[in-house]
């Protein structure tokens, strides 16, 4: 099976190693949570001792999903560009408006932050532009103005 690699900006694959890290450092509290829970009794109707459980379940997931991820991922540089790239941030004029997008791939965007996915729609309508290109995208005009 061949494995897609994974596009990361080199903050997000730190962020993704700190998550990791701290999962991992969780994981002794979990274990006390349970055996906490295991001596209050029968486990069958034992509310706490499920929640932990599925704690558990959870954060074991997700360091698997990290660690799948770290394992396949390819940092992307940033650095001066003349056209929309990953890791590239693209300053637009949205009818007025100015907003800043930087480009990531899937597993770091995060539109609050003004990281958007390449897969996304607006990504996929800024990638390859250059500063000063006008596009049009949901019926409205969108120009970059800058690329960072």
């Amino acid at each position: 099976m061949i494995k897609k690699s994974i596009s990361l900006t080199a903050e997000g694959k730190k962020e993704l190693e700190k998550e990791l890290e701290e999962l991992i450092a969780n994981r002794p509290a979990i274990a006390e949570k349970i055996a906490t829970a295991r001596a209050f009794g029968d486990l069958s109707e034992n509310e706490e001792y499920s929640s932990a459980r599925n704690e558990q379940k959870m954060a074991e997931s997700r360091i698997l999903e990290i660690q799948e991820i770290l394992k396949n991922a390819k940092v992307i540089r940033g650095g001066k560009r003349d056209s929309v790239a990953l890791g590239a941030t693209a300053v637009l004029d949205m009818g007025g408006r100015e907003v800043e997008y930087t480009l990531v791939g899937p597993t770091e965007a995060n539109p609050l932050e003004g990281k958007i996915s390449n897969e996304s729609p607006i990504g996929k309508a800024i990638f390859g532009r250059k500063a000063g290109e006008t596009l049009e995208f949901n019926g409205k005009k969108i120009k970059i103005t800058s690329i960072k």
